[in-house]
Parts: structure tokens; C-alpha cells; sequence
């Protein structure tokens, strides 16, 4: 399985940015998927999930109407849409399969290198 983010960079606070996640060697179209990330000297923490139909999403509080998830299953392909961001948002930011997430937060080991969203002005 392998999961390549793309889309970080740097915004400036207010900003938006789109994280893109392409996933291969699974049938991606039948897994809830999230997005996970972990600012600098901070565990990590899941940030917002997806059902496999795209029909429902689910957000950590303080995020809903900010973050937008989505998924194209024809394209394997995983979004988060980052809008009004702030410094707090600064993180490396992971996508994985929902039942990973767990174990990711408790031992903050990634399958992936994610991709890195600066916030600053």
C-alpha cells in the first residue's frame, strides 16, 4: 500500500490551500479514509474522515466549515480543502485509512512521508 500527499506548502494566514492524497495497492473505493497530522512538538491528531461513497464526513471540532474532505474513488485519490487557515494549522498532514488511525496517533509511526502546510504571514 502506498500513500503519496502532495499539495502543502506555505500560506499566509486566511489562506487556502488543497492536500491531495493518492493512494495504491488497495481497493481504495471500499475504505473509510482520513487525514491525520502532527504540528511541530505535538502528538499527532486526526483531523477529519471520509466515508468510501463520499456521502458522509466527519471533522475534529474547531475544523467543520474550515476543512473540506472529499475523494475521487475513479482516481484513488484522497482531498482535504484548507480554507481560513491559521498558524495553528501548521503541520505535517498525513491521509491513511480510517481503522490506521488509531494506531498512528498512539505511536506516531506514518506510512507515508505526508506533506508539510506552513502557515505564516
Amino acid at each position: 500500500v502506498q500513500f503519496v500527499e502532495s499539495g502543502g506548502g506555505m500560506v499566509q494566514p486566511g489562506g487556502s490551500l488543497r492536500l491531495s492524497c493518492a493512494v495504491s495497492g488497495l481497493s481504495f473505493g471500499v475504505y473509510e479514509m482520513s487525514w491525520v497530522r502532527q504540528a511541530p512538538g505535538k502528538g499527532p491528531e486526526w483531523v477529519s474522515g471520509i466515508n468510501p461513497t463520499g456521502s458522509h464526513a466527519y471533522y475534529k471540532d474547531g475544523m467543520k466549515g474550515r476543512f473540506t474532505i472529499s475523494r475521487d474513488n475513479a482516481k484513488n485519490t484522497l482531498y482535504l480543502q484548507m480554507s481560513n487557515v491559521s498558524a495553528e494549522d501548521t503541520a505535517l498532514y498525513y491521509c491513511a485509512k480510517s481503522s490506521d488511525v488509531a494506531t498512528m496517533v498512539r505511536t506516531a509511526h506514518f506510512l507515508s512521508q505526508g506533506t508539510q502546510v506552513t502557515v505564516a504571514s
